[in-house]
């Protein structure tokens, strides 16, 4: 009885993180498979890019909060230890990056990650914040603060003395260095998209201007 439970929300979770958002709203409300487009990602950052800041903003929320409802299962139908909620949290992360509904193709699970993290830990969640956002708003790019933001929060793991989130957030450094690997390989060409605000992004467009 316990193997079926557990194999059941674990696939519900799994199926929760593989609702590909960004491909439903390109193609619901704008009629655009966002796979086309842009980066050809299915997550917040191209959304804002081609759909604009609208359809990023639900794309993100979505992506989000599918991460913590996931993560939650476990309390919601009263099943196990607080735990349990890492692995659950897992499927849905791995359902994004591997969505069934996409030939098992997918995102770059940023946001689905963050919204593990919330549901999982909400301390935690807010030190993931501290770190991510001066990030972004230093570099202007998405990309190099996650790979630089996950390895931080791995670190910042350690100090939780909670083995388990730890061993999640080092699974969560490999996966996202592997999804954003066409990401990394732009950022040593200098050829990595920014977002239009941050530091580095004002530099630069003043910098041009000279």
């Amino acid at each position: 009885m316990f193997a079926l439970k557990f194999a059941s929300l674990f696939i519900l979770a799994y199926l929760i993180g593989s609702f590909p958002t960004g491909v439903i709203v390109g193609k619901t409300f704008f009629h655009k498979d966002i796979r086309q487009y842009g980066s050809g990602n299915i997550g917040t950052t191209n959304t804002f890019r081609v759909l604009g800041p609208k359809a990023g903003i639900i794309v993100f929320l979505i992506d989000f909060f599918k991460g913590t409802l996931a993560t939650v299962l476990p309390e919601l139908f009263n099943f196990g230890p607080h735990y349990y909620c890492l692995y659950f949290g897992l499927a849905a992360i791995l359902g994004h990056a591997f969505s069934v509904f996409l030939k098992f193709k997918g995102g770059k699970a940023v946001a689905t990650s963050a919204g593990f993290l919330l549901g999982y830990n909400v301390h935690f969640f807010l030190i993931c914040a501290l770190i991510f956002i001066p990030l972004l708003l230093i570099t202007s790019m998405v990309s190099l603060a996650s790979l630089i933001s996950i390895v931080l929060i791995f670190i910042a793991s350690l100090f939780f003395h909670d083995l388990a989130l730890s061993i999640i957030s080092g699974i969560l450094v490999i996966l996202i260095y592997w999804s954003h690997r066409s990401n990394i390989v732009r950022l040593e060409h200098h050829q990595e998209n920014m977002v239009p605000f941050g530091l580095y992004y004002w530099y630069k467009k003043y910098h041009n201007k000279e």
